[in-house]
């Protein structure tokens, strides 16, 4: 297939929201797994926003006039997070999706980012097998996990509502466990009023954007991360992204009830420092 490649444009969200759709459905369906996103709506709302984001750079790729996959750059950070990557069953094996992330990949070293990460699914092989010829090594096996909410208090660990006068503690702590904070998300999620902090014994120990596909969660000891679940009022979207080689948390959550919808990997290129603490990486990292 010839293609050519380009920056996105709002105008593209249609198309490319379809494409995003089918592609995710049709993989994973073909491994009786459930779609990321449950209708074309879903989708095309996500690429709507990320178009529209100037701290998201975006990637088209174009064949005959006809948009036939895209890929994102997230910018809003020391690391750059890639994703969602998604291209036209036809194009699967017309190096379209290769060239797609190639694209991203020199962006972001044009911008001098320290490193580059995604959250691939476990089962998708192609995809695996992409990202790892381009250089990148898994990190962590995760395990998507989603159910009824959980209304649990641990005791000794306060969890409410993270306000502005919290950001600077919470950017702390994150750079303590990952050596690089996550601010301009933080502070996003603040101002949507997603973000909750977890408090032990007079100071904020945690901390997540949203206990859910989209979010991120950063904490000292897993009573901290037990506390964020327990408080959260639904897991966002498919689910949220748990380290499965933290087997205390992994297990506690299955004894309340939470069930495993998906495997994936935690991928990078570049700068990753073996986190000092415990976590919940988002959809991106």
């Amino acid at each position: 297939m010839q293609f050519k490649i380009r920056e996105g444009r709002l105008a593209d969200a249609e198309a490319a929201g379809m494409i995003c759709y089918e592609a995710f459905k049709t993989v994973s369906q073909q491994h009786g797994f459930e779609p990321d996103f449950p209708s074309f709506e879903v989708a095309r709302d996500l690429l709507l926003t990320l178009l529209s984001r100037p701290d998201v750079y975006s990637a088209v790729a174009e064949s005959e006039g006809r948009v036939v996959g895209s890929n994102f750059l997230w910018q809003d950070s020391t690391i750059a997070g890639i994703g969602p990557l998604t291209i036209t069953p036809e194009a699967q094996s017309g190096r379209v999706g290769r060239g797609l992330m190639e694209d991203v990949l020199e962006h972001a070293r044009n911008k001098h980012f320290a490193g580059v990460r995604l959250v691939q699914a476990a089962y998708n092989n192609r995809s695996l097998s992409l990202y790892t010829k381009l250089g990148f090594e898994v990190r962590e096996p995760l395990a998507t996990l989603q159910g009824a909410p959980l209304r649990i208090d641990i005791p000794g660990y306060n969890v409410r509502t993270a306000v502005v006068e919290d950001a600077n503690a919470c950017d702390s702590l994150c750079r303590k466990i990952h050596g690089h904070d996550r601010g301009q998300e933080l502070r996003h999620a603040i101002a949507q009023q997603t973000a909750r902090v977890v408090e032990h014994e007079g100071r904020i120990t945690g901390y997540a954007t949203l206990i859910g596909f989209m979010g991120h969660a950063v904490g000292e000891s897993n009573e901290d991360l037990k506390a964020l679940i327990g408080a959260a009022d639904s897991f966002a979207g498919p689910g949220f992204l748990l380290p499965a080689r933290n087997s205390e948390l992994f297990r506690w959550c299955l004894k309340q009830g939470l069930r495993v919808v998906q495997p994936m990997n935690l991928m990078s290129l570049g700068l990753y420092n073996q986190p000092s603490g415990v976590f919940l990486p988002s959809i991106l990292f």
